[in-house]
């Protein structure tokens, strides 16, 4: 009984370059700043100046790549969103699920150890250059300070592509909960969106919320994203209208016995539910997983063995219940 009708978009992959570029960048500056911060015949302030123009113009070059405003070769690649609706009435609960996956160098456990890194690194460099107001530094300090950027900066490369990944549990199970939520829907409100390229910076969801302003609004946004068999059952929220929508449907998932945890998006996680949230819709994404689902997720291990969406599917009804 659903309508479904392609959105199509284009994206640049290249836009996967952005966190590395921003690790190379900052592993490089870390390497100008020695000097300011040692020799004691250069002025005080310059460490920290130049140190502040690195991160901001590094910054804004790592988000117009991420973005994919700024293209670093290779050509572009064409997707679509699939968005399914039953019948004209308005729909005022939208569920999402992204269907596109990727394998990189690194899992998503290795992704958030280096975004960890990165953060440490900036305030390793901040310190040093707040310091060297005082006075020249200790060679050995600074050194340390370098090898701890230069680290986090060699973490943050492995993020390109590499290889291929089957993508079960990201986001193969997030399909499925959102597939059990469209047979399960027993009335018309209900509309069913499968985004595409969500890895490369939730391109599809983006396109999505500002394509189709007037439909979103009065209603809210559901995104599900990695159902594992094992884990904690998390609701992420963004800002207040998110946490009330959680709240709710906490309420909901209980009644069926799934008791989920409310919480906010982890440092280094990115997911469809942001752009929802961004143009002010009610938005949580909804997530099962633990460290050990985090380390297959974006690798090749991440296929259906021992993977029977059980979760999935029970998720998925229990968000259409009355």
């Amino acid at each position: 009984g659903y309508q479904v009708r392609l959105q199509p978009f284009t994206f640049h992959p290249s836009s996967l370059n952005g966190f590395p570029l921003f690790g190379a960048g900052l592993g490089g500056l870390a390497l100008v700043l020695i000097p300011l911060l040692v020799l004691p015949s250069i002025p005080s302030w310059s460490a920290l100046a130049i140190l502040a123009g690195g991160l901001a113009a590094l910054s804004l070059l790592a988000a117009g790549v991420g973005l994919g405003w700024i293209p670093l070769g290779g050509a572009p690649r064409e997707d679509a969103n699939l968005i399914a609706t039953r019948g004209d009435s308005a729909v005022t609960r939208w569920i999402v699920a992204h269907l596109d996956t990727k394998a990189q160098a690194q899992s998503m456990a290795g992704r958030l150890v280096a975004v960890w890194m990165i953060g440490l690194s900036v305030a390793v460099q901040v310190a040093l250059g707040a310091l060297r107001l005082g006075a020249p530094l200790a060679v050995e300090l600074v050194a340390a300070g370098t090898a701890v950027t230069l680290i986090a900066g060699a973490l943050a490369g492995r993020g390109r592509l590499r290889g291929s990944s089957a993508g079960a549990r990201d986001n193969g199970s997030g399909v499925m909960a959102a597939l059990a939520a469209a047979e399960a829907s027993p009335g018309t409100e209900t509309g069913i969106l499968i985004t595409g390229a969500e890895e490369f910076g939730m391109v599809g969801a983006r396109v999505f919320a500002r394509l189709e302003g007037a439909r979103l609004r009065g209603s809210v946004a559901i995104n599900l994203d990695t159902l594992d068999d094992e884990g904690q059952v998390y609701l992420v929220a963004h800002d207040g209208r998110g946490a009330d929508l959680a709240r709710h449907e906490a309420a909901r998932l209980s009644a069926a016995g799934i008791f989920p945890r409310i919480r906010t998006l982890p440092l280094g996680i990115l997911v469809d539910s942001l752009p929802f949230a961004r143009a002010g819709v009610p938005a949580i994404t909804i997530g099962r997983l633990n460290w050990r689902t985090l380390r297959l997720i974006h690798t090749p291990r991440d296929s259906a063995e021992g993977l029977t969406l059980a979760v999935a599917r029970e998720v998925g009804r229990a968000l259409v219940s009355n």
